[in-house]
C-alpha cells in the first residue's frame, strides 16, 4: 500500500497494549501505507487526505495482531495421533512418520497451519522446522512460500537434529543431519531468506531442536553461527521432567545450566515451554533476558505440567504465547492460548491472582513480539509501528452481553475476525482468508496426510 494512502477505522473499542495499557471505549485508528499513523478516542481527525477506505467498526474491538512464538507446521498432517502419550512416548510414536515428510507434504501442512492461525487473528507467525529427511526437497523454501501466500509476517526457525537413534537420540538416523551439514544448511537459509529491515516480512532464526536430539557441539556452534550472522536463537527447553532427568544423567546439570554452558542464554534467545523451571532457572532467564514461548494447550495435551508464567513475569522474563505443533494442539489457533494461559495458570499456586485478561492479551501480542525480537515494530498499537492489527466482532450472541471487550475476547468463545491487516494489507475479511482458498487448502492437507500415512505404513 502506498505510504500516502490512508485507511480509517472508527467507532471501535481499542486495546493498544502499549506500555500504559491505553484503551479507548470508542476510538479510531488511521493507517498510512504499512504504518499506524495515529489513533485515539473519538472520531478520526477531519480533513485527512488520500483516504482510500473508511471502516465503521461499531461493535468491534481493535487489538494488535496476535503473535505466535512457537509452532511446527509440518505436524498439521499428523493431527489426532498418539492422543494419550507423554512427550517422549509421543515422539517415539510419531518420529517414524515425520521422518518421511517431503516438500509437497510440508508445503500443504504449512498452508494449513498458517491459514488456521491467520483466520483467527494471527498476524505474525513462526515455524520451528527441524525434520529434514535426506532427499526431501527444499522444505524451508516451501514453508516461507506458504507464509508469503497467506500474507503473514513470518519467522522461520531453521531447526536441526544430529543425534539419531544410534547416538541415543529419538529420531531415526536417516531423518537427522550431520553437524557440518546442519550448520551449513542453516547458514545458507539465513543468507537466502533473512531480512533485517524494520518492516521485514521474513526473518530466520537458528534453532537446533532440543537437548535430547542435538549434540552439545551443534548447540555451541549454532549459537556462534547465529551471533556471527546477527539473528536470533530458538530451541525447546525444560519441557518435561524426563528432559530434566536426561540432562542430569547426560551432562551432570539441569537444562538451564546446560544451556548457559553452551551459550544459549541471552536477549537474542527464546525457548519453547520452560515448564520445569526452579527459582534459579527463572533468575537466570531474567538476568540474561532470555525469552519464553508459553504453550499451555500443548503442555496440557502431553501432560507436561504448568509453566510458572506468573513468576517469570514478576521476575521480568519476556514471555509470549505459542500454538506448538498441531500434533499436540489440534486446534492450531492462538486465541485458544489466550484463554488457556489464563485458566491453566490459575490452577497453579497463584490461583485467581495468576493472570488477568489484559496480561493474557499482552502475552499474545506485545509479549510475543518481544520474544521474537520485533517489539519496536509490532505487538502494540502505536503511531509509527507497523499496521498489524485485528478487528474482533463482539456484538453477536457469543459476546454482546459482556461489557468489558478484553474480557469478552479472552474469556469468551473464539471471536469472529471481521478484518485482519498485516503491513497495512488486509488478509482476512469476515473470517475468510483473502489470498488463499481455504477449501483447496483443506483438500490438499487431507490428501497429503493420507499420502504420508501410506508412506509411513510402507516404510
Amino acid at each position: 500500500m502506498a505510504a500516502d494512502r490512508r485507511t480509517v477505522i472508527e467507532n471501535c473499542a481499542i486495546a493498544t497494549v502499549d506500555a500504559q495499557d491505553t484503551e479507548h471505549a470508542n476510538g479510531h485508528v488511521v493507517l498510512a501505507g504499512n504504518r499506524i499513523e495515529s489513533l485515539g478516542a473519538g472520531p478520526a481527525p477531519r480533513g485527512l487526505e488520500n483516504v482510500e477506505r473508511r471502516i465503521d467498526a461499531a461493535g468491534h474491538l481493535v487489538t494488535p495482531g496476535l503473535v505466535n512464538t512457537h509452532h511446527h507446521f509440518y505436524q498439521w498432517i499428523t493431527r489426532g495421533l498418539a492422543t494419550d502419550h507423554n512427550l517422549f512416548d509421543w515422539l517415539v510414536a510419531l518420529y517414524p512418520t515425520w521422518a518421511r515428510i517431503d516438500e509437497e507434504m510440508v508445503r500443504a501442512a504449512a498452508e494449513g497451519s498458517l491459514a488456521m492461525m491467520a483466520r483467527g487473528g494471527v498476524t505474525t507467525a513462526m515455524d520451528h522446522h527441524y525434520v529434514f529427511p535426506r532427499g526431501s526437497g527444499d522444505l524451508s523454501g516451501a514453508i516461507i512460500g506458504a507464509a508469503r501466500d497467506v500474507g503473514v509476517r513470518f519467522t522461520l526457525a531453521r531447526g536441526s537434529m544430529d543425534r539419531g537413534e544410534k547416538d541415543g537420540g529419538l529420531p531415526p538416523d536417516f531423518a537427522v543431519e550431520t553437524l557440518e551439514d546442519a550448520l551449513a544448511a542453516t547458514e545458507e537459509t539465513v543468507r537466502r531468506h533473512h531480512d533485517a529491515s524494520f518492516d521485514a516480512m521474513t526473518q530466520v532464526a537458528v534453532a537446533p531442536c532440543s537437548p535430547f536430539s542435538v549434540s552439545t557441539e551443534l548447540l555451541r556452534q549454532g549459537a556462534e553461527l547465529a551471533r556471527r550472522l546477527g539473528v536470533r536463537l530458538h530451541t525447546h527447553g525444560s519441557e518435561t521432567v524426563e528432559e530434566e532427568k536426561f540432562c542430569h544423567e547426560m551432562f551432570g546439570m539441569g537444562p538451564t545450566d546446560y544451556f548457559e554452558s553452551t551459550g544459549w542464554l541471552g536477549e537474542d534467545v527464546w525457548m519453547a515451554h520452560c515448564v520445569h523451571m526452579n527459582d534459579s532457572d527463572i533468575e537466570a532467564f531474567a538476568r540474561t533476558g532470555t525469552g519464553v514461548a508459553h504453550c499451555p494447550s500443548s503442555n496440557a495435551r502431553l501432560a507436561a505440567g504448568i509453566a510458572r508464567v506468573p513468576d517469570m513475569l514478576a521476575a521480568g522474563v519476556p514471555v509470549g504465547l505459542g500454538v506448538d505443533g498441531t500434533a499436540s494442539n489440534e486446534s492450531g489457533e492462538l486465541h485458544t492460548e489466550l484463554r488457556n494461559a489464563l485458566l491453566i495458570n490459575r490452577l497453579g499456586p497463584h490461583r485467581e491472582a495468576a493472570l488477568n485478561v489484559r496480561q493474557a492479551l499482552r502475552l499474545g501480542t506485545f509479549g510475543g513480539a518481544q520474544v521474537l525480537g520485533r517489539s519496536r515494530e509490532t505487538g502494540s498499537l502505536e503511531p509509527g509501528k507497523l499496521a498489524d492489527l485485528v478487528l474482533w466482532k463482539l456484538d453477536t450472541l457469543a459476546h454482546a452481553s459482556i461489557a468489558d471487550p478484553v474480557a469478552a475476547l479472552v474469556l469468551g468463545a473464539a471471536a469472529p475476525v471481521t478484518a485482519s491487516f498485516v503491513n497495512g494489507r488486509q488478509i482476512v475479511e469476515d473470517g475468510r482468508l483473502l489470498y488463499v482458498d481455504e477449501d483447496a487448502v483443506a483438500r490438499s492437507t487431507r490428501a497429503q496426510a493420507q499420502r504420508l500415512a501410506r508412506t509411513a505404513a510402507q516404510g
